[in-house]
């Protein structure tokens, strides 16, 4: 029977819980008149300064090893379009369709990992799927196509999110603080140049009014998100990227009661139904041999 390394899940849960919330953020930002695509420039250009600031004896890795440039160019594209997606298309069509995201690892992780397409790998990433389309199910969205370049944007973010999974596991020979750096500064780079471009075509306002309450939750978000990476770096090298997929559906759950309990959702039946899914399937399919553990 497989077993999964338990500090490794944990961790992915710490991570999937804090972006699971991270839409408290983004809207409370949001009100105090800072566009998302500004928000996550300045979150994660943050993130990176503090973590520079801490591990900058690991920051000779990044030109050792260009690799951690796809990295965060995948990273970076990966939060400008879906935060893009989210300010402009339908929210829950367009985490349903980014949560598509285990489909693709399952492919790109035999391509570039060579794991194994099994059987068993099939059903957990077809329980996880199942739990989220529950918990997502609205009978106004229909089938959950693409029908606008939000949805595309948002599949198009769940590809580039697998492919970021991808490439952190084939990295784990890497420090998670190098690999973090990667991330976060792709994130905070990329970011700051769509706010740019969308500022300067007229589409979103220049971040020159916000009120100075809004920057200590700037910082605290920042803090929150180098916590959730460093979360993610640890879980992800030592978990098969199939199994990582599935775990960070937990999200949709996390986002789902977090939004009942601030009054923003009302928490319905198929919620823990499709909860209870999503949590289990990493745990109800096993395989026949052990998770190898790096170092």
């Amino acid at each position: 029977m497989q077993v999964l390394p338990k500090s490794a899940v944990a961790a992915l849960l710490v991570n999937t819980t804090i972006w699971g919330l991270s839409w408290t953020a983004t809207r409370a930002l949001e009100g105090m008149g800072l566009h998302p695509v500004w928000t996550t420039a300045a979150i994660f250009g943050l993130c990176t300064l503090l973590l520079v600031a801490l591990r900058y004896r690991d920051l000779p890795q990044l030109w050792r090893h260009p690799a951690l440039l796809w990295v965060g160019l995948a990273t970076g594209l990966t939060n400008s379009t879906f935060n893009v997606a989210v300010a402009y298309g339908d929210v829950v069509r367009v985490i349903l369709l980014f949560y598509l995201m285990p489909v693709w690892t399952v492919i790109l992780a035999r391509l570039v990992l060579h794991e194994a397409i099994t059987p068993r790998s099939l059903t957990r990433v077809a329980l996880g799927l199942s739990g989220a389309f529950i918990v997502l199910y609205q009978p106004r969205l229909g089938l959950p196509l693409p029908q606008s370049l939000p949805d595309w944007m948002a599949v198009a973010a769940g590809l580039l999110f697998a492919i970021t999974n991808v490439l952190l596991r084939r990295l784990q020979g890497l420090s998670d603080s190098a690999r973090a750096v990667a991330m976060l500064a792709g994130s905070g780079l990329l970011a700051g140049v769509l706010g740019v471009m969308l500022a300067l075509a007229g589409a979103i306002a220049w971040p020159l009014h916000v009120p100075a309450t809004a920057w200590p939750l700037v910082g605290v978000w920042a803090l929150l998100f180098l916590v959730s990476n460093l979360c993610l770096q640890y879980g992800v090298a030592r978990l098969p990227a199939t199994i990582t997929s599935v775990i960070m559906l937990a999200e949709i759950l996390v986002a789902s009661l977090s939004a009942w309990w601030f009054g923003a959702a009302e928490l319905r039946p198929q919620d823990l139904i499709g909860g209870i899914l999503i949590i289990a399937a990493p745990w109800l399919v096993r395989d026949s041999r052990p998770v190898a553990q790096s170092a």
